[in-house]
């Protein structure tokens, strides 16, 4: 009988948008997103997640140079499939883009990306960053048709979207559990590095961390919030302590 396997350290990437949303609900430059993005890792978190919108409702395209400057952590550059966002990022060269639908009116990312029904406009920007040394990850449902899209387009990582599973209840919150666990062994299966991420909380993230193919949880406006009452540092090694632990 051999032993088993050590399961990897999953990662913890923290999304720090909602800090620029404070920021900028008042104008000037307090609180700082780069010194959250300092508190990240000197917390014991991966990388740094920043979505730049079209409005620039939060992350500023200055706040990318920054944040690169300020940590040697890397940074996934969340970003629409446009031409300004790929601009941007062959500009900035991030250590990862990941590709995320986009809609003005949305408050936060509402589903994952299409990329099954849009891979003819997605395969240009994918080979543009790709050919750049930006490694393209796709912000999918986890649903075999989207995985599937990935490997065509030749994405090296997904990140599936965790919202229905947050948002389950009852028998529900089992099978969005499946339905994820399925997709991560599915991706690495193919070759894909699987993450997950949206509505992670202390409350619903051991289940997730749990599943061993995951290699990357992005966490962001939960931490956030939690840093309200406990500050950033203490929030993100709560979940950093759940997260292993769930391993």
């Amino acid at each position: 009988m051999t032993a088993r396997e050590p399961i990897p350290k999953l990662r913890l990437g923290v999304n720090i948008d909602h800090v620029a949303t404070i920021r900028n609900a008042r104008g000037g430059d307090h609180p700082d997103p780069v010194r959250a993005a300092e508190i990240v890792a000197r917390a014991g978190g991966d990388g740094i997640t920043a979505h730049l919108r079209e409005d620039r409702r939060h992350i500023r395209d200055e706040d990318l140079r920054r944040i690169q400057a300020a940590t040697g952590l890397p940074l996934n550059l969340e970003m629409a499939a446009t031409d300004e966002m790929v601009e941007i990022a062959l500009k900035h060269r991030p250590h990862a883009a990941c590709i995320v639908p986009e809609k003005r009116e949305e408050r936060t990312t509402e589903g994952g990306l299409d990329a099954a029904g849009q891979i003819d406009r997605l395969r240009p920007a994918v080979g543009r960053l790709l050919d750049a040394g930006i490694r393209v990850s796709l912000f999918i449902a986890p649903e075999a048709r989207q995985v599937e899209a990935a490997m065509r387009l030749g994405a090296p990582v997904v990140e599936f979207h965790t919202g229905e599973y947050a948002h389950a209840e009852g028998d529900e919150v089992a099978l969005e559990l499946k339905r994820v666990a399925d997709m991560a062994a599915l991706a690495a299966r193919n070759g894909i590095e699987p993450h997950a991420g949206h509505g992670l909380t202390y409350d619903n993230v051991q289940p997730i961390a749990a599943i061993p193919q995951l290699a990357e949880l992005n966490i962001g406006h939960y931490l956030i919030g939690e840093a309200v009452f406990v500050g950033l540092e203490s929030a993100i090694r709560h979940m950093r302590a759940l997260m292993d632990a769930a391993r």
